[in-house]
């Protein structure tokens, strides 16, 4: 990583406000996004682990320097100050695997106006890229809770990082494991694969192709059985390899067959039939061939006897939204040695931001820990004691939601992940997964349906409000 993954507007930006005395002023931004991705109720926050690498390596060495001079746009005093430059902030973010919803900050960026112009596209980039991932598998996760999920992606992924971390993000979203063989190694994650067709086809039967599979690698049974014929000659080629073991004594605990073509449905309610009959009523059956969260979905209500999926391109690509529309904003500047809130003023009431430096409350039911609401105030307000409480509907006024004193609990979502240009801890990746499934069981089932699923209000403190109110007919000239 270095300092030229950013967009030029962003080092020309900070070049002239370099060149005004103007780039070391105190600015905070808020991250977040307006819409839910695959139009779904809500997303998973991913990507803080690469986050803190990118901030930690943004640099500018010797060559980067040079081409940034050969474009001929940048004030040599400038290109020395990037010589040096290093991220000297704060970030606080909402944990990985947390469940979010639009409008709402999900990281809180405290700086200069050059970190935060220099560092904005990475930030963007990751924490866009590998919440989308997350969140799709999520989805996948909520229509097969029981079942084992394999992410086979990575010969799918568009491009080599994207592979990477998108196979741990997918960790976060629910998966089981994954093929990818780098991210197993980087992040401790269990690699999951067996064979492809190439390996039978490698044989003159196929048969012999699955005894000698299981003569090297005994413990790991799952056999391809669609290389020709599922019915006809895989199932029952597998059959009689699994009857060879066990009168040798050496079926394993884990056996069965992958089926990665045809009608998925009927191949697997016939396979489990013809191994049940046989003596193998424990065989497994795992599924692949283009998956995702509605294939599953429809599969299952089929009778479809697969509980082990491979889930490959449709994953690691997000299949259905190609991005996750996350945006940068500035919330305060310096002014005269003070910090002043800002906001966007649009023509679009959806582009509007909110003012000042902000944090995020989130109400759970105390009877059943399922979430209420989220709360976006200033940061120096009082959370919510336990006592009565009244939210109230931003645009809508009349709508109030009360809260009697002892029905609920509160959390503050943000959290510091960046302490003057120093890296904190980070909870380890089994941590986060453990985090991210206990947050997906506070959603009532109507935000994680697939289809029209219900949309979290997301609310604003009085105080916000008002601070919004002021600054609006400030611009108004009222």
């Amino acid at each position: 990583m270095n300092g030229l993954i950013t967009d030029l507007y962003q080092l020309t930006m900070a070049n002239a406000l370099f060149n005004k005395g103007r780039h070391e002023r105190k600015v905070v931004f808020d991250r977040f996004y307006r819409k839910n991705p695959f139009n779904g109720g809500y997303t998973i926050v991913a990507g803080l682990e690469h986050l803190q690498q990118f901030v930690e390596n943004f640099r500018f060495d010797e060559e980067d320097i040079d081409y940034l001079e050969s474009l001929q746009i940048f004030y040599p005093a400038f290109l020395d100050y990037l010589k040096d430059f290093r991220f000297k902030g704060d970030i606080y973010a909402v944990p990985e695997g947390t469940v979010v919803f639009p409008g709402e900050p999900l990281l809180r960026f405290h700086g200069t106006t050059t970190e935060a112009m220099l560092l904005e596209t990475g930030l963007s980039m990751i924490m866009n890229h590998e919440s989308l991932i997350a969140t799709k598998a999520r989805r996948v996760r909520t229509v097969a809770p029981k079942d084992a999920l394999m992410e086979f992606g990575l010969r799918r992924a568009q491009g080599h990082s994207a592979g990477l971390w998108g196979a741990r993000a997918a960790m976060i979203g629910g998966f089981n494991g994954t093929s990818n063989v780098e991210a197993g190694k980087q992040f401790g994650i269990p690699v999951l694969g067996t064979m492809a067709h190439s390996w039978v086809m490698s044989f003159d039967e196929e048969i012999d192709a699955f005894r000698e599979y299981v003569r090297q690698y005994h413990d790991n049974l799952i056999l391809l059985a669609d290389t020709y014929n599922v019915l006809e000659m895989g199932v029952p080629h597998a059959i009689q390899v699994f009857k060879e073991l066990k009168e040798e004594g050496r079926l394993p605990g884990k056996y069965g067959i992958r089926i990665d073509s045809g009608d998925i449905a009927y191949l697997s309610q016939e396979a489990t039939r013809m191994f049940t009959e046989a003596g193998f009523p424990d065989a497994i059956i795992s599924g692949s061939n283009d998956l995702d969260e509605y294939t599953i979905q429809s599969l299952k209500a089929q009778g479809c006897t697969v509980t082990s999926w491979g889930v490959g391109t449709k994953i690691i690509t997000a299949d259905g939204t190609s991005a996750l529309g996350g945006v940068f904003k500035m919330a305060v500047k310096e002014a005269d040695g003070k910090e002043v809130p800002v906001m966007k003023f649009s023509n679009d009431v959806e582009k509007m931001t909110n003012p000042g430096i902000k944090t995020v409350y989130r109400f759970y039911k105390k009877d059943t820990g399922k979430m209420i609401t989220d709360l976006v105030c200033l940061h120096d307000e009082k959370a919510a004691d336990g006592g009565d409480f009244t939210l109230v509907t931003e645009s809508a006024k009349w709508r109030r939601k009360e809260l009697k004193a002892g029905t609920y609990t509160v959390e503050e979502l943000l959290k510091p992940v960046v302490e003057n240009g120093r890296n904190l801890p980070l909870p380890a990746l089994s941590e986060i997964i453990r985090y991210a499934d206990k947050q997906i069981d506070t959603l009532w089932p109507e935000y994680t349906r697939l289809l029209n699923p219900d949309l979290m209000e997301i609310n604003l403190s009085d105080k916000l409000q008002t601070l919004k109110s002021e600054l609006i007919r400030r611009e108004l000239g009222e």
